[in-house]
């Protein structure tokens, strides 16, 4: 049975909040050296959905028993069994599984453990059912390694990186995200590259004129993949940082929504700079 007391207490408060403010994400990439807790912390935010008792989740009422042991219809788990990959096999049935309405309750929830272990035809799977989900779903993957998963499935994803709670912080953050350390090593000092994104992120918020003048700026500097790549994550570092306060939480989570946008995009090959003046365009709306 999961334990679900063993969970990441950070993480979990924020997807507590998401949830009480009906802002969950219909899918998340779960980052933590250790599965298990992250796979504890996924089973805790079903149980926290579907409790029935006054303390949620109580782990005890017939709801999280049926979660926790396994037997709920509306909990689905996918994972290796042993085996050394996750093949198209186990993943194309979800495809039928997953346009079903919930049984027992409002949403269905999917989680796939080790994620880094999907062949790539099984992750080409993944892409429309999270990009597109059928049925009101949540879909969580799990992985030690973000730089194993598809860089088009991390994009469908919202990020939730559990080691932060062991002070990983500037190499090992960007190690997590996928940046190899050739890459890190490419990017230098980005003292001021991380104030000039600040600016852009605030003129964003304010619908301000100047965020244009930025967004070309900031195109002309990050001529790399991997300064474009930093951009990005600092951006969605500073939208995730705002999802966890009251006051600045709907700017969060719209930002968040623009910048799974501009992912999107940027697989389709649009130009960074185009992606820039995207965002600027959308917060001025």
């Amino acid at each position: 049975m999961i334990d679900i007391n063993n969970i990441a207490a950070k993480q979990a408060a924020f997807l507590k909040q998401a949830y009480e403010n009906k802002q969950l994400a219909h899918s998340y990439l779960f980052v933590d050296r250790d599965e298990v807790r992250a796979l504890n912390t996924a089973y805790w935010l079903a149980c926290l959905f579907n409790c029935t008792g006054e303390e949620k989740p109580d782990g005890k009422c017939q709801n999280c028993q049926q979660i926790l042991s396994g037997n709920h219809p509306d909990v689905l788990l996918v994972q290796p069994e042993g085996k050394q990959s996750l093949g198209i096999d186990q993943i194309r049935p979800l495809k039928e599984e997953l346009a079903k309405s919930p049984v027992e309750s409002s949403r269905r929830f999917f989680f796939i453990n080790e994620a880094q272990k999907l062949t790539l035809p099984a992750a080409n799977a993944l892409l429309n059912l999270l990009e597109e989900p059928v049925a009101p779903v949540v879909s969580i993957l799990i992985t030690n390694n973000a730089d194993q998963i598809l860089p088009t499935v991390r994009s469908r994803t919202q990020i939730i990186n559990f080691n932060e709670n062991e002070a990983v912080a500037g190499q090992d953050l960007l190690l997590a995200n996928g940046f190899s350390q050739d890459e890190i090593d490419e990017l230098g000092d980005t003292k001021k590259f991380d104030q000039d994104i600040k600016y852009f992120y605030q003129e964003l918020l304010e619908k301000n004129n100047l965020s244009f003048v930025s967004a070309h700026q900031l195109a002309d500097f990050a001529k790399t993949l991997p300064q474009q790549e930093y951009l990005l994550i600092k951006l969605k570092m500073l939208a995730q940082k705002d999802l966890s306060q009251e006051s600045t939480r709907l700017a969060g989570t719209y930002m968040l929504k623009c910048l799974i946008d501009v992912d999107k995009m940027r697989f389709s090959n649009v130009n960074f700079r185009n992606l820039l003046d995207y965002l600027a365009l959308q917060w001025k709306r």
